[in-house]
């Protein structure tokens, strides 16, 4: 407990990167140039702030001893905010290795920060040491508060539109709501504003925000058979139509068929009317010539 303490101490007090006994023999602590640092009995391989340590691991090590990095990690505990795992990438197959790594560093809320040789390694633990304190703001992008910075910070985000050109169109139009509503032919009476100027400008503030798609989920109503408005009755017309017309040009031996019938039923029946008459004639004469059979028999 005595040892807890004093550590704690130390890490409060010092300004210089705590390094356990393990790491002695490593060759990363020569390129730890810029910053102090000194052994410890400290559990993480190097505390960088009274809420930030590191561990580092070798990806050749990684793969000799897969769980290492687990179980160096469970040692840490809740003691500090900031855990960062600093992985040496020095194989050559790095994709199922680092995958591992990852997965580890993800699953117990560690940050991951990949360097490619010594040098690397070492200067990443000097920049968390030395940004210890600084505030967040500190990588935050300053701009002037004046409204010329302002506003050529805008108008230079279109592309071949340069400060010059920023100037010309400020002092012409006065402000940024009047360059917004300006016309394609105000725009190009500027002094070196071109052509390809003008159309960037014209098009970047007259174009939607936001770009229509279409839903693909209206196709499938297109394709369903029953209609849903008086607008969908044409269509089925047009497509019974459609469908006599093609059986008209598939079928033409049908309809010549179909004709020649018609006709033959119209020729008999005009031969059966011209069959009736002579049908009652003959019987007429039958009748006669039995009536002078019988006058002769009497």
């Amino acid at each position: 407990r005595q040892t807890g303490v004093s550590n704690n101490n130390i890490v409060q007090k010092s300004n210089a990167i705590i390094v356990s006994h393990r790491q002695k023999g490593n060759p990363l602590l020569k390129h730890i140039r810029n910053v102090r640092w000194n052994f410890a009995e400290v559990i993480p391989d190097y505390v960088l702030g009274q809420n930030s340590c590191c561990l580092y691991l070798s990806l050749r090590y990684h793969l000799l001893h897969p769980d290492y990095l687990y179980f160096r990690i469970r040692e840490l505990q809740k003691n500090f905010r900031l855990r960062v795992v600093l992985c040496h990438v020095d194989v050559e197959d790095v994709v199922k290795p680092l995958l591992e790594v990852t997965r580890t560093c993800l699953l117990h809320d560690c940050t991951l920060l990949c360097a490619w040789s010594l040098e690397e390694c070492g200067r990443y633990l000097e920049t968390i040491k030395v940004f210890e304190n600084k505030p967040a703001d500190i990588i935050q992008g300053h701009m002037d508060s004046d409204y010329l910075s302002r506003l050529n910070h805008a108008l230079t985000a279109v592309r071949h539109v340069n400060k010059t050109d920023v100037v010309t169109l400020g002092s012409t139009f006065g402000s940024l709501s009047h360059i917004i509503d300006a016309s394609m032919e105000d725009l190009a009476r500027c002094p070196g504003i071109g052509e390809r100027k003008v159309k960037r400008l014209y098009d970047t503030f007259h174009e939607p925000f936001k770009r229509v798609v279409p839903n693909r989920s209206e196709a499938p109503l297109q394709n369903d058979p029953t209609p849903t408005s008086l607008e969908s009755e044409p269509p089925a017309v047009d497509k019974e139509s459609e469908d006599t017309s093609k059986r008209q040009k598939k079928d033409p031996e049908v309809i010549l068929k179909s004709a020649l019938s018609a006709a033959f039923a119209k020729y008999s029946d005009k031969l059966g009317k011209k069959s009736t008459p002579s049908d009652k004639e003959s019987g007429e004469g039958s009748n006669i010539q039995k009536e002078s059979e019988a006058d002769s028999e009497i």
